[in-house]
């Protein structure tokens, strides 16, 4: 479980319509420490969990609507077309837990092709996002009882009292590439910790991007309409505005590439011309073309990815990918 205290800086949303609400979002100066550690590490980092304020969100669903971004698109398409072949596999009466719900588009898909899900947890850094999102999905499910953690999934979470009545056994849903955010071994790492909280009976759904031409990656990681640019650069915002940041905004500019010897599409803040970042009385000074690493995205061949699985305690039970070899779906079961 996150060790997180709730942030103070404004209270939690009521509940509404939610059957429940628990708020363990990273405290501010989580934020802080690591972008100081990350802007005096050699390469420059900082994790790409810090994009998802409530306008990074809004920025990233802007992202999937974008012509260059297969992802969404293929996927929402792969649970509609093996909807029903996902719920016979998964079976009735199971509490999903969503990691890194953001919009609740492609839940609702699942949702609706589940047979007789008895419950929903989202899981999710944005709090205000969360909240609205998953207030209006309560809405217009009523049939099923829908809760939100807002956390840092990464770091671990527990389920609170009010799942314990809710369903059989468990689904977790890791939709998108998310698990690609991570080093192979961190993603295995996080799949070991997934697995506890699963349970016995346990089943896992994992969106995974399958490794394809440069050409086709390059353009969906810095799309022609900019909004890919604008979400990495809104870190940079976030840190002036949250941590009082003195930097230049426009001393920096987006870039992403896929990297063939990692297997990984990389997003960087590169300088333009030499700057210097002032945080917290300190200064980290940038030559030009210095860049801070924001985001990994690791593509995997369906073989590699069931082999991670199966070092994590999952046995493989249902793979879905679309006819261009774009995307994939992987339903894991928690071995005996």
């Amino acid at each position: 479980m996150t060790t997180s205290a709730p942030t103070l800086d404004r209270p939690a949303p009521a509940d509404g319509p939610l059957a429940f609400f628990v708020d363990e979002k990273p405290a501010l100066e989580t934020f802080l420490d690591d972008a100081l550690t990350g802007l005096a590490a050699s390469p420059k980092r900082i994790a790409p969990k810090y994009f998802y304020d409530e306008r990074g969100s809004e920025l990233f669903d802007k992202i999937c609507q974008t012509p260059e971004y297969y992802p969404t698109r293929t996927e929402l398409g792969l649970l509609k077309t093996h909807g029903a072949a996902i719920a016979e596999a998964v079976g009735p009466d199971c509490l999903v837990v969503e990691y890194g719900a953001g919009s609740s588009l492609k839940i609702r898909r699942l949702l609706d092709a589940l047979d007789r899900p008895a419950g929903y947890v989202a899981v999710d850094i944005s709090r205000d996002y969360l909240h609205g999102q998953m207030s209006g999905l309560a809405q217009d499910m009523p049939e099923i009882a829908v809760g939100a953690i807002c956390a840092d999934f990464t770091k671990g979470f527990a389920l609170p009292e009010q799942t314990r009545s809710l369903g059989s056994r468990k689904l977790g849903f890791l939709p998108g590439s998310t698990i690609g955010n991570f080093t192979p071994q961190e993603a295995e790492a996080l799949l070991a910790r997934s697995r506890d909280l699963l349970g016995e009976g346990g089943q896992f759904l994992i969106g995974v991007d399958l490794k394809k031409s440069k050409d086709i990656l390059d353009a969906a990681y810095d799309d022609g309409a900019g909004v890919t640019a604008e979400f990495n650069l809104n870190l940079l915002k976030r840190m002036r505005s949250e941590l009082g940041a003195q930097l230049d905004e426009g001393g920096f500019s987006h870039v992403a590439f896929y990297n063939g010897d990692q297997g990984r599409v990389e997003m960087h803040l590169e300088a333009q011309g030499p700057q210097t970042i002032e945080l917290e009385g300190r200064e980290f000074t940038f030559d030009d073309g210095e860049r801070i690493h924001t985001e990994s995205s690791y593509k995997y061949a369906p073989e590699e990815f069931t082999a991670m699985a199966r070092k994590a305690g999952f046995a493989p039970r249902g793979f879905w990918a679309d006819k261009d070899g774009l995307f994939s779906l992987h339903l894991l079961e928690v071995a005996g």
